[in-house]
């Protein structure tokens, strides 16, 4: 498994501990993000209001019910069993608050293009496409990223998982994996 999908693993709030972190989950997890990707690309093709506003409603759906993800369901069903594969289990928190920003994003667009507010729509509709981009090209899924900030005190100078976690400034330690501290180097 390449470095950058591991820690993508993780930022979505799986550990190295449980026994299905491997490839194949990484590949799991990508599932949903792919599809969601082809349909921001449509929304923002067709100008739609509809498109952004039934993407919203399932992402809000995702993230509320996670255990009756739609995503989830269509993989363990129809794409893990023919390839022997275990079925992705419920969404951890940080893949819930990842579904929950795009579903705020895509809502967002949906009232902007609604009320003809085009200019705030291209705005909204270049942070999701952007998020989108990151996490498909990049492994690197900004939702979850921000929930670990938020998830982190403010006044440890902890860092969450980032694609340069694992490049270390002077006077930074890996105390905990996924997580860097800053200590004040001694003269």
């Amino acid at each position: 498994m390449v470095r950058s999908q591991l820690d993508f693993v993780r930022q979505q709030g799986f550990t190295e501990s449980e026994p299905i972190v491997t490839q194949d989950l990484y590949a799991a997890l990508m599932f949903q993000p792919r599809v969601i990707g082809v349909v921001v690309l449509a929304g923002i093709l067709l100008q739609n209001p509809e498109v952004f506003l039934v993407l919203s409603a399932v992402l809000w759906w995702s993230a509320f019910v996670p255990s009756h993800n739609p995503f989830d369901a269509f993989y363990n069903r129809l794409i893990a069993p023919p390839r022997h594969l275990p079925p992705l289990r419920v969404a951890p928190a940080p893949r819930r608050f990842a579904q929950s920003v795009a579903a705020t994003l895509a809502l967002a667009i949906g009232a902007a293009l609604l009320t003809g507010a085009s200019t705030l729509a291209w705005v909204f509709e270049g942070l999701l496409s952007g998020g989108m981009a990151a996490l498909v090209f990049g492994d690197f899924c900004a939702g979850s990223f921000v929930y670990h900030l938020l998830q982190t005190p403010l006044l440890t100078k902890k860092r969450p998982v980032s694609p340069s976690s694992q490049r270390f400034s002077p006077g930074m330690t890996q105390r905990k994996p996924g997580f860097c501290t800053y200590t004040r180097p001694t003269r």
